[in-house]
């Protein structure tokens, strides 16, 4: 007679050595052999965090196939239990959407959910992924390179935002990027002229919008992959369908998964002629004289500047508002920005503060434009693709502080 079920770690590692776990995943997707904990084999603390906040060895439920941290905003990680049959269905939906099944090019972090799901969606085709190594960073070289290796007939890759961005603005990896059957592009809001400019390029680019506790994506171009469903709930956008995982470890009741079935997520949402469109998170709301601004959509104007590479909208606390909307900016010109000189206020220029402010209040109103301007060389991340509001809110409060004390 066999003992309770168990949650066991697994290292994923980086490059070319990924292939190693596929045999376990293999089995999970299965639903052979234990549970598995996606942790990565090369960041101890990041492995160590896991491991001490998802409790592995202890038991877990039969239908749990993999245990997936949540990128999450708190510090703290949540495990989203998914079970093998919700992985198959997100696999099969997927390829049925793509039009066919695939190869696949690994160009993420293989322990997050959107870089696993490459690996399990390649092992439900019977095909082998290929994989670029992105320790050091994504490398648009490299990333050619790795497409031109990939066998056909069909091929397809995941991105984040910011890859895209790289990969567009590199003659042979803008190529290899129009050479696939589609580029799927999720873990944060792709913007508009983002989208733009690829489709100019003849990629065939696919919005994905998913989490963890979703297998990951699970709503393509705003509209839910089969079996999939999505209604609004006081703004709040809620999935559900096979996909949706049935609960966190350690977290029974979560109010998250009272319904079941469904998972309500953290998103204000609308639904027009059955396109789902995400306009922010609830917790990243900015609460300014009153007045609530939701941060995707100031960035959606502000990408349309075009001195705008990249941008991030959040709150400061203000004395007289409660807070006051500011924006971190990427300039097209990286090079205009100073090394080790990022917290200034941006004084000038073409994406100076006037124009900034005059460029969103004429669209949205005076309330929701920017009340002042860093520029930076790049956006801090957390997961695969994710701003770190939390770390600009952090950074900018502490040199506003330092200003008024000085």
């Amino acid at each position: 007679m066999t003992g309770p079920r168990t949650l066991q770690p697994l290292p994923i590692p980086t490059g070319p050595a990924v292939h190693s776990i596929l045999p376990a995943l293999a089995a999970a997707l299965a639903g052979a052999g234990p549970a598995l904990l996606p942790v990565p084999a090369d960041d101890p603390r990041a492995r160590n965090l896991l491991l001490d906040t998802l409790d592995p060895g202890k038991p877990i439920d039969d239908r749990v196939a993999l245990v997936v941290a949540t990128s999450g905003t708190t510090g703290t990680p949540k495990g989203a239990l998914l079970t093998a049959a919700g992985l198959r269905a997100g696999a099969a939906a997927t390829h049925a959407r793509l039009g066919g099944s695939g190869h696949w090019l690994l160009a993420l972090p293989a322990h997050h959910i959107a870089g696993l799901q490459v690996l399990l969606r390649s092992l439900a085709a019977g095909t082998t992924p290929t994989v670029l190594d992105v320790a050091a960073g994504f490398d648009p070289a490299a990333f050619a390179t790795a497409v031109s290796q990939m066998p056909g007939p069909r091929r397809y890759t995941s991105l984040v935002p910011t890859q895209l961005i790289k990969a567009l603005n590199h003659p042979a990896a803008r190529a290899a990027l129009a050479g696939l059957d589609a580029v799927l592009v999720g873990g944060a809001a792709t913007p508009r002229p983002l989208l733009e400019r690829a489709l100019a390029a003849e990629v065939a680019v696919v919005r994905t919008y998913g989490m963890s506790e979703t297998c990951g994506g699970c709503v393509y171009d705003g509209v839910p992959l089969d079996g999939v469903q999505v209604r609004i709930d006081d703004g709040r956008v809620v999935l559900g369908g096979a996909t949706v995982a049935l609960g966190y470890r350690g977290r029974p009741g979560h109010p998250a998964f009272a319904e079941p079935g469904w998972y309500r997520t953290d998103d204000l949402g609308r639904i027009d002629d059955g396109i789902l469109q995400v306009l922010g998170r609830l917790d990243e709301a900015v609460s300014t004289g009153g007045l609530t601004v939701l941060p995707h959509v100031v960035e959606a104007v502000l990408m349309l500047h075009p001195a705008v590479r990249e941008c991030a909208v959040f709150g400061l606390p203000d004395d007289r508002l409660g807070e006051r909307v500011v924006a971190a900016v990427v300039p097209q010109d990286v090079t205009a920005v100073v090394p080790h000189d990022v917290t200034a206020v941006v004084p000038h220029g073409p994406a100076d503060l006037p124009a900034v402010r005059a460029h969103v209040a004429a669209a949205l109103g005076p309330t929701a434009a920017p009340r002042e301007v860093f520029l930076l060389d790049e956006l801090p991340l957390r997961g695969p693709g994710k701003v770190d509001r939390a770390a600009l809110r952090a950074r900018f409060y502490q040199s506003a502080a330092r200003s008024s004390n000085n």
